[in-house]
């Protein structure tokens, strides 16, 4: 059976989409029983990929949340830019910072060392920052 962690080694964002959309395609085009339905193993794998696009956009987003601040962009910048308040958009981000600090300390590789995670947490400053 597929899995979202060997997905996302295995796909970028664009190429999980492709996929996705193909079996996506596939599924809403096909009627029940026919040769075009999709396998008990794409209907796996339709759902694994979900996760996958899901994962990969929230890491991209966060990554151009670190971008906008290096740049000079406010938290209530961002916080417009992704339709919120600029507490929520830092709360989400902080979380987001905290998360890939305690994915390195279980992996030793993945996410952000104990430099980068310091790195940016000053980035992120405070909501109330500019």
């Amino acid at each position: 059976m597929t899995t979202p962690a060997q997905l996302e080694t295995e796909t970028t964002l664009r190429t999980a989409v492709e996929r996705y959309d193909e079996l996506r395609a596939r599924d809403s085009m096909a009627e029940e029983g026919s040769p075009q339905s999709l396998t008990k193993a794409e209907v796996l794998e339709l759902l694994a990929l979900s996760e996958v696009i899901a994962r990969k956009a929230v890491y991209g987003r966060q990554l151009a949340v670190r971008t906008a601040r290096k740049v000079g962009a406010s938290w209530a910048d961002i916080g417009r830019a992704l339709d919120t308040s600029r507490q929520a958009a830092w709360e989400a981000h902080t979380r987001w910072i905290e998360g890939q600090a305690h994915q390195y300390e279980d992996s030793g590789y993945i996410g952000l060392s104990e430099d980068d995670t310091q790195a940016a947490r000053k980035l992120a400053g405070h909501s109330k920052d500019t």
